[in-house]
């Protein structure tokens, strides 16, 4: 009750500094249930009701349903993001259980959007869901990225990395980055002009070179740990607080718990952001990285 109360007494003094509240608007636009969900937000002064607020008008398109996506999806919806949208194709799996906690026995089979958009909304009914039931793709990722502010990637392949960092490029749209297998992940974040995935990773490795999860295994909980990290940097990027994962790549070792940090620039010579980019539309990017098209 004391630290309500310490809410309503910051949300009121707010008031008088933005005069462009109205009386009606109580609360300084909050309801009394959004002000105990938030008031942990609230209370810190790098967020405050102002920060509050734009994760309540935020657009989030979180592309893969799965380890990566279930806890990023989880927490920004928790943080009270308005809008996030969920691209998915496949259905929830027995496998998936383990790590992909979007999801529930008792939703095997349905699709992952769908199971997304349910555990989301009976955590956080602020939040609205837009299911993207489709396999993003060349010809609608920019129409995707469009509707949203900012893009976090939970994909699993080579492909859609390139495909997101590209589009995202593209469009002048953040891209919060995240990777896993066995025991190791890895996150960072691409701005337009700051570097991008080209430039870490200028060609595909060889088909076959590097085992998916799904052949060589992953540890659930670092699904978790990652995800949880790309959540962040989501927030810090709609506040406009911290440093940002920009030109920065962790490295987590789950076996030994240690992190290490990698900077990494812009280059020159990247064909997407370099000095004379010769890409300046989305291509084919399975042949790209030499993989069969995907049905």
């Amino acid at each position: 009750m004391v630290r309500h109360r310490r809410i309503k007494g910051y949300i009121q003094k707010e008031k008088l500094v933005e005069s462009s509240v109205s009386e009606s608007t109580a609360f300084g636009g909050f309801t009394e249930e959004q002000l105990k969900r938030y008031s942990r937000h609230i209370i810190l002064r790098q967020v405050g009701g102002k920060g509050q607020r734009k994760l309540l008008k935020a657009r989030v398109l979180i592309v893969g349903a799965g380890g990566l996506g279930s806890p990023s999806a989880l927490y920004l919806a928790a943080a009270g993001v308005g809008t996030l949208g969920i691209v998915d194709f496949d259905c929830v799996d027995y496998s998936n259980l383990q790590r992909q906690i979007l999801h529930c026995t008792a939703n095997v089979g349905k699709p992952k959007v769908a199971s997304a958009a349910e555990t989301i909304t009976a955590l956080n009914p602020d939040v609205r869901v837009v299911q993207h039931q489709l396999q993003v793709n060349s010809s609608n990722a920019m129409e995707l990225i469009d509707q949203y502010d900012l893009i976090v990637d939970g994909s699993d392949n080579f492909p859609t990395r390139y495909l997101l960092n590209d589009a995202a490029y593209l469009a002048g749209k953040p891209l919060v980055h995240g990777g896993i297998l066995l025991f190791e992940g890895m996150a960072t974040v691409f701005i337009p002009g700051k570097g991008c995935y080209r430039c870490l990773h200028p060609v595909p490795p060889p088909p076959g070179s590097i085992p998916s999860c799904q052949e060589a295994g992953v540890l659930g909980v670092l699904a978790g740990i990652i995800g949880c990290i790309q959540a962040n940097e989501a927030i810090k990027l709609i506040l406009d607080v911290g440093t940002p994962l920009v030109g920065r790549l962790i490295f987590f070792d789950a076996l030994d718990m240690s992190f290490r940090e990698v900077n990494f620039r812009r280059s020159p010579k990247c064909p997407l952001c370099g000095d004379n980019p010769t890409i300046k539309e989305l291509i084919d990017y399975e042949n790209f990285c030499g993989m069969p098209h995907r049905e």
